[in-house]
Parts: C-alpha cells; structure tokens; sequence
C-alpha cells in the first residue's frame, strides 16, 4: 500500500499490466488497496476502476500479441523464468481448448489462467476479435469485484454510495453501456447462422 501511496496510478497500471503478459504481480492486492485508498481520499474511486479496466485489457493485448507473435516455443522457453512451465502451459492450453472461446472470460477468475490466457490465445491463434470482445466483458466484471471488495474492506460504503449520486455516474453507466454493447455484439454473432448460403441473386 506504501508503494501505491508514493507512486499512485502508474504503479496499479503496470502492476495489473504486467500480469497479464505472465509476469506475476500482486495485481489483485493492488486493486484492493488502491480501493481501499481511495476511501481515505488518496486516489479517485472512478480512476481506480479506469485505471484497472484499462490496464487489465491492454495488458491481456500485450500478450496475445507476443503469443502470436513469438508462438508456443518461444513463450516456453520465456515462460520457465516466471514459472510458466510445459505442464502449466499444457494445461491451460487444454482447458481452452475444451472449453473453447467463451474460457476467456472466466479466464480473469482462475489464478494461473488469468496471467496466461492472452499469451496462450496468441500462440494456438484464437481470433482476435472473438478474443478481445470476451476479455474485455471478463475484464468489466473482473475490475468490479475487486474494486468493490476493496471498497467494502475499506468501509467505503458511504464514499459509494456519494460517488453514486454524483457526477461520477456518468463514468459508471458509460462502462456499462460499453460493456451492454460488447455482451449484446458478442451474443448477436453466435446467433448469426453459421452456413454461407444466402437468398439467391435475381
């Protein structure tokens, strides 16, 4: 909490940045205590829960980019040294592969999966824009639990409950509209058929 004191809101972006390239942090303990800072008047409540959102996604980006980029042999052979091994690896890619596209949003709540699923997206190919959407929705959820898990250990009610009435509503519903609209782009793709035949040209 020292070091967020002193440093503010780069040290949560690159500590949330960092984990989702592999590179573990204590990303989540951040967010709480940045929450919890914020109720003692530290940091803004709305810009924890921007900063977070924002370097949650990029950070997912980043490694699905070096994935694509550097490809399984090269992850692994990275990967040993923040103790992303074969098997860890394996695995991960595994449950991905059973579960298909929609693991990447629940990949946020899954220790291991969470700092790895970008990088394992980019290397066995996942396509982008499937995975960006999912990742950004999980990101959404993700970022809300524990900014307010860390608001509520921190007693924050109150502050909530004034940030709420205010003009920061604006920040909160624009997120959810994002959000509405990520979920609802999402959902109408899987409903679109599947099959290429089409009504025929007059």
């Amino acid at each position: 909490m020292e070091q967020l004191r002193r440093y503010g809101y780069p040290a949560l972006f690159v500590l949330v940045l960092l984990e989702g390239v592999g590179i573990p942090t204590p990303a989540v303990s951040a967010i709480v205590a940045a929450a919890v800072l914020a109720g003692e008047g530290h940091f803004s409540l709305p810009l924890v829960v921007a900063v977070t959102l924002v370097a949650a996604v990029a950070g997912d980006n980043l490694g699905y980019l070096i994935g694509r980029r550097a490809g399984r042999p090269a992850i692994l052979r990275w990967g040993r040294r923040v103790g992303l091994t074969e098997a860890r690896f394996a695995r991960a890619e595994r449950f991905i592969a059973e579960r298909g596209l929609n693991v990447v949003f629940i990949a946020r709540f899954i220790d291991g999966l969470r700092q790895t699923n970008g990088l394992i997206a980019g290397a066995v190919a996942l396509p982008w824009r499937a995975y960006v959407t999912r990742d950004a929705i999980g990101g959404v959820a993700w970022t809300a639990v524990w900014v307010t898990i860390g608001a509520v250990t921190g007693g924050n009610l109150g502050r909530i409950r004034h940030w709420l009435t205010h003009d920061e509503l604006r920040f909160a519903l624009a997120a959810a509209v994002v959000a509405g609209i990520a979920l609802w782009w999402y959902l109408r793709r899987r409903r679109r058929p599947s099959g290429t035949g089409g009504s025929p040209r007059g």
